[in-house]
């Protein structure tokens, strides 16, 4: 027995080490890396990751691969439950006439930009974008009231996702410029010393760059407020049609891509503003300068 456990030590205290030194190299590695990572290249990881967020959101409910049908702006489903009454309901006793239509059906309607998911038993989806195929899967017990239609006149009618796709497109360009901007380069004196100098980016290129995210950032603004208003608003007029035989509800996973693109394309016009207005100064300030020695030099 002691034999055995002063074996596992040490082959415990070889691996340790091992890890050790392969985290020590890794650092030493990132080290090396940061100095020479410049503003721009943060700006671009930035932007690249809110095009991958706004592209996750149109593939929605696009396909049935896992996680795809999670991302969706609203769903309809069949669910009893006490149905609300009010006083402004003229005919109040419609609630038990469409629930006796319902009777057990239990299908779900996911609805993406490009998509519809409908999964008849709460288990399995079929996703296509050609709602007819879906229908005709269906019986006319599983789907009474008729919501893959309604969920496919929402995504024909409502929702419009050439607004994203522009805003990709444009952030996209943005990029394609930021990758232009200068890094660092290396300065060797005549003494032997080297400096590692960051040079700012061409004043049009930085301008560029910044009309560019900026018209993403209101065309993203744009499409998450229309997809946030609409959804909500077609939520609670179909749940209020089905009282107590019809749920709704609006999809958390597409508002917060949506939403969390928007404010990482705000980051980035702010910085890259932040980034113009700095060049400027520093252009006018070495033209100060220069006027200054200027007239200088012609008064001696």
């Amino acid at each position: 027995m002691a034999k055995r456990s002063k074996g596992s030590s040490s082959s415990g205290s070889g691996s340790s080490s091992s890890s050790a030194s392969t985290q020590v190299v890794l650092a030493v590695r990132i080290q090396r890396f940061l100095p020479f990572m410049g503003f721009h290249h943060v700006l671009m990881i930035l932007v690249a990751i809110a095009i991958v967020l706004l592209s996750l959101l149109l593939a929605g409910c696009s396909s049935s691969s896992p996680l795809v049908p999670d991302i969706f702006l609203i769903d309809f489903f069949y669910k009893s439950y006490t149905p609300q009454y009010d006083p402004t309901q003229v005919n109040p006793g419609v609630a038990a006439a469409i629930a006796n239509i319902v009777g057990e059906a239990l299908l779900e309607v996911r609805v993406g930009y490009f998509g519809l998911c409908v999964t008849p038993d709460g288990h399995s989806y079929l996703c296509s974008n050609n709602a007819t195929l879906l229908a005709e899967q269906i019986s006319i017990e599983q789907d009474p009231l008729n919501l893959i239609y309604i969920a496919n006149t929402f995504k024909n009618d409502v929702v419009f996702p050439y607004l994203l796709i522009v805003a990709i497109v444009f952030a996209f360009a943005c990029f394609v410029v930021l990758a232009t901007f200068p890094s660092f380069h290396t300065l060797r004196e005549r003494d032997g010393t080297t400096y590692d100098i960051k040079t700012f980016p061409n004043r049009f290129a930085a301008q560029g760059a910044l009309a560019l995210i900026f018209i993403a950032s209101v065309f993203v603004l744009v499409s998450v407020l229309w997809q946030h208003t609409a959804s909500v608003a077609a939520a609670q007029v179909a749940q209020d049609f089905g009282n107590g035989s019809v749920k709704s509800g609006v999809g958390a996973a597409a508002m917060v891509l949506g939403w969390f693109g928007f404010v990482l394309f705000i980051l980035v016009t702010l910085s890259l503003t932040v980034l113009v207005l700095s060049i400027s100064l520093l252009s006018t300030l070495a033209d100060d300068e220069s006027e200054s020695s200027g007239s200088s030099g012609s008064s001696r």
